[in-house]
């Protein structure tokens, strides 16, 4: 199916509005993913689509847009040189620093789950035994309700274990069959997943000490990123990490965080 020059603007306009995600350039895109499924949903048109899409209240709409109009593909450790910072520097520094030993960490856009259970794991690993008397567990958050029930399960394909260490496969995972594993209950139990769109109000609380936002920025508009930025700045502790994805900067984005090594940053 083809959309309209009208249908693509207002689809544009109400992915930017409501979720920061700008779609300007991603027309082909668009006609090429979500031609079946909007069919198989029984529309016939995209000008149908759309209407209905903008004043959905189910959460269908938006997570058939989120889960086909961006690239969830994601693998465990990816980008390992941020885990090891966490194990080399951040765990240390909070292990000294934190009086009630209480460990706030948030995966932002987390897709189907990787990253934040490969911090859990990095925190077991890390703490040892002594992880019996932290509250470390991490939140993690992803707009996409069909990538959080795949986070939930915790079966992943064996491609998506390539950079695990094999201890770590044998300690925190069970082999299901020759090409499928499953995380095991301990480190799922860790990790408490929710559904958000981060151009929401922040409803938490208290603050964080670290949090990743990787690969999620690239789908924002420059207006968006400066917002969620400033707003991740406001909701870490005083020390804290910000870990972004290699594709991203914050130049230009924000004077407030100090640059500690590619693509992390720290609230001074």
């Amino acid at each position: 199916m083809k959309i309209s020059d009208q249908d693509f603007l207002k689809l544009v306009q109400y992915m930017l509005d409501n979720y920061g995600i700008d779609l300007s350039k991603k027309r082909t895109l668009i006609e090429s993913r979500l031609s079946i499924p909007v069919k198989k949903m029984g529309f016939d048109s995209f000008s149908t689509f759309v209407d209905y899409a903008i004043s959905d209240n189910s959460g269908k709409a938006v997570n058939l847009l989120t889960t086909k109009l961006t690239t969830n593909y994601t693998f465990f450790m990816r980008e390992k040189e941020h885990f090891d910072f966490l194990k080399e520097s951040v765990f240390p520094y909070l292990e000294s620093k934190l009086e009630d030993k209480d460990i706030r960490i948030w995966s932002a856009g987390c897709s189907s789950g990787e990253e934040a259970y490969s911090i859990a794991m990095t925190i077991d690993e890390y703490f040892g035994a002594e992880k019996f008397f932290w509250d470390a567990k991490v939140l993690a958050t992803d707009i996409s309700s069909t990538m959080l029930s795949a986070a939930i399960k915790g079966v992943y394909d064996e491609s998506r274990l390539e950079k695990m260490p094999e201890e770590w496969k044998r300690k925190y995972f069970k082999k299901l069959d020759e090409e499928t594993y499953e995380i095991k209950e301990n480190i799922k139990n860790e990790v408490i997943f929710r559904l958000f769109n981060l151009q929401d109000e922040f409803p938490f609380k208290r603050k964080f000490h670290v949090i990743f936002c990787r690969n999620v920025m690239i789908y924002f508009n420059r207006e968006a990123r400066i917002s969620l930025v400033s707003r991740f700045y406001d909701h870490l502790e005083k020390g804290g990490y910000l870990f972004i994805g290699h594709s991203e900067s914050l130049n230009g984005i924000s004077e407030d965080f100090k640059y500690v090594k590619p693509a992390i940053y720290r609230k001074i």
